[in-house]
């Protein structure tokens, strides 16, 4: 019996550059692990266990504290005096654990880094 390759191989090599981009990309304007894993014509199990694999070795946040994401702010092209304070909007912010603090942002930074780590501690 003689067996034939047929198609293109379908065993890919990424990089850690790669793989972190990727992973990154998941929840990024709402895409889900499945719509990346489509996107990049990999399994959502492979993100996953990317995910897993960059974790240890540095280069994913391990859940341990806070993590920085980018966000991006769209201010209208409504230009207020000076004097004119700005009146504060509402912000939630996810922690760890499933826990949920909303605040707005009138909030002074010093008090809400100790709010933030008050409820963490918790």
């Amino acid at each position: 019996m003689r067996g034939e390759v047929l198609g293109v191989e379908r065993r890919r090599r990424w990089n850690d550059d790669d793989k972190l981009a990727i992973v990154s990309s998941v929840g990024i304007n709402g895409a889900t692990v499945t719509h990346v894993a489509h996107r990049h014509d990999v399994t959502r199990q492979q993100i996953y266990r990317w995910r897993h694999e960059l974790k240890k070795k540095g280069l994913w946040p391990t859940g341990e504290g806070g993590v920085f994401l980018p966000i991006d702010f769209h201010v209208a092209d409504v230009v207020t005096s000076p004097t004119e304070p700005t009146p504060p909007s509402a912000v939630e912010l996810s922690l760890s654990n499933r826990r949920c603090l909303r605040f707005d942002t009138g909030m002074e930074a010093a008090a809400l880094t100790r709010l933030i780590r008050a409820v963490e501690a918790a």
